[in-house]
């Protein structure tokens, strides 16, 4: 274990040189940390084997590091500041994830019923497509510092999207389970992976904003911060093992929830000293997280990428993108917002690859070529769309002003 853990501090410095040399040519540094996932991970290098990816260990120390990440989100969400738009913000999050899976999922109807594989298979294809993973866009927005309308909006979003993609797609995973006459999703078990979550990091959040604010020493405060935020972490942990029995909790949602928490509870000022304490561990948890997402992403696919591909990513980006810009306009949104929020939304592989691991689990016990079909398509997807949404998302945030020369 010693060795592995030198092989990944490894590769994180690395990541962090390919970042820098990334950032030279005015892409975002995120690409750098991501194509050191892919190189070094079990596909490629093999520095970091599929037995570790795999190990109770890794998962457990990526966990934490997901707590930690998810901090960013839940710093920004100030109930008073967001009061005024927070009906608008979720009108938006469920026009583009309802739509982005109405859309994918008609696409991929129509071509399944021309090509002749059972229909029903769309509306997979649908459920994870609505998915979107928040860190590598936050990940941008820390490096530039963005800070107006769509980058206010993007971060509420990110949790409430994850919500609505949960919901959706263990729904459709349900009925298909209940059409084969497997055994479907409990509607107790969807409900507590989305509750969850929260009630862990705003209990333990409440309980680390108590001490926090009877704390005179800035040193302290942090500690106190990463104590309870370590502990948010393992009740997440002790449920998923206990409960679930599998890693099935969100950890960057508890880290939001947590840290939204605090950041409700104690003076603006103090959270703004405690934040530049913590800011070299969330720097650090980021560059992790974002390595991790490229790890599982095997290079060897985009050769075999095809034409499901192909209609899997435009389909999810027109989701996306139109969805975004029709919330925009219902909600009557900032300009800025209806035009080129949903162009950050458009990185995927964190949750639609953890999608992907389910639907194949479910879709092998009755049929294993549409497995296959799923696997192949949403992975190929997943390493071809990763690299350019991450570029297309920082020109977004360039395009609606919120990156300065």
């Amino acid at each position: 274990m010693v060795i592995e853990l030198l092989h990944i501090f490894v590769i994180v410095c690395t990541a962090l040189v390919c970042g820098k040399l990334i950032a030279k040519i005015k892409l975002p540094v995120i690409l750098g940390w991501l194509i050191s996932g892919i190189v070094f991970g079990p596909y490629l290098a093999g520095i970091v084997t599929l037995d570790i990816t795999s190990s109770l260990w890794y998962q457990i120390f990526i966990k934490f590091f997901e707590c930690f990440a998810g901090v960013m989100i839940g710093r920004e969400i100030i109930f008073k500041k967001i009061a005024s738009s927070g009906k608008q913000i979720i009108g938006i999050t469920f026009v583009q994830s309802i739509g982005t899976f109405l859309f994918v999922s008609t696409v991929f109807g129509i071509v399944f019923f021309i090509t002749d594989i059972p229909v029903y298979l769309a509306f997979i294809f649908g459920g994870i497509a609505l998915a979107t993973a928040p860190a590598p866009a936050l990940s941008i927005v820390n490096e530039y510092h963005t800070s107006r309308p769509v980058t206010k909006t993007l971060i509420p979003l990110a949790a409430i999207d994850d919500i609505i993609g949960v919901v959706v797609f263990f729904t459709v995973i349900s009925i298909i389970n209940g059409m084969n006459g497997s055994s479907s999703a409990s509607p107790l078990a969807i409900v507590g992976m989305i509750l969850l979550p929260f009630a862990i990091g705003i209990l333990v959040g409440i309980c680390a904003a108590f001490l926090i604010k009877r704390s005179k020493d800035h040193v302290q405060r942090l500690i106190l911060l990463l104590t309870f935020l370590c502990a948010s972490a393992l009740c997440g942990l002790l449920i998923d093992k206990y409960i679930f029995h599998s890693f099935t909790l969100n950890y960057l949602l508890i880290g939001m929830a947590f840290s939204a928490a605090i950041a409700n509870l104690i003076p603006e000022q103090m959270l703004s000293e405690i934040l530049k304490l913590y800011n070299p561990v969330l720097n650090l948890s980021l560059v992790i997280v974002i390595v991790n997402l490229g790890m599982p992403l095997d290079y060897r696919l985009i050769a075999g990428a095809g034409l499901f591909t192909a209609i899997y990513i435009f389909s999810r980006a027109i989701g996306k993108i139109g969805g975004a810009y029709l919330g925009g306009r219902i909600t009557k949104a900032d300009t800025a917002v209806t035009k080129y929020l949903g162009f950050t939304l458009l990185p995927h592989s964190g949750v639609s690859l953890v999608f992907t691991g389910i639907a194949v689990s479910t879709l092998t016990v009755t049929d294993t070529a549409l497995a296959t079909i799923v696997s192949g398509t949403i992975v190929a997807a997943a390493i071809i769309n990763e690299i350019i949404a991450v570029i297309v998302a920082k020109y977004a945030f360039k395009w609606a002003g919120e990156i300065k020369e």
